[in-house]
C-alpha cells in the first residue's frame, strides 16, 4: 500500500470534501484517509493496482486542481 498527500487549494467546505471523497473512493483500491479543510490536504492510501495518475484524475474529475503533491 502507498500513502500520499496532495495539496488542493480550492477545498473550502464539506461539499468539497464529499465531492473529492466520492470521486476517489469510486476508484477500486483507493481509500481516502482524510481531507483537511484548513490545510487543504487530501490524504489517500492506494494499492499496487492503482496508478497515481488515477488519483490526480479523480481529484480533477471532482472539479479541483492539485497544486503539488505533498
Amino acid at each position: 500500500m502507498t500513502e500520499k498527500t496532495y495539496l488542493v487549494p480550492d477545498i473550502s467546505c464539506e461539499h468539497c470534501v464529499r465531492a473529492i471523497q466520492s470521486e476517489l473512493e469510486s476508484i477500486p483500491g483507493v481509500k481516502v484517509l482524510g481531507i483537511d479543510i484548513p490545510t487543504k490536504i487530501v490524504s489517500v492510501r492506494y494499492d499496487e493496482s492503482v496508478v497515481e495518475d488515477q488519483i490526480v484524475a479523480g481529484i480533477e474529475d471532482a472539479g479541483y486542481e492539485i497544486e503539488r503533491a505533498a
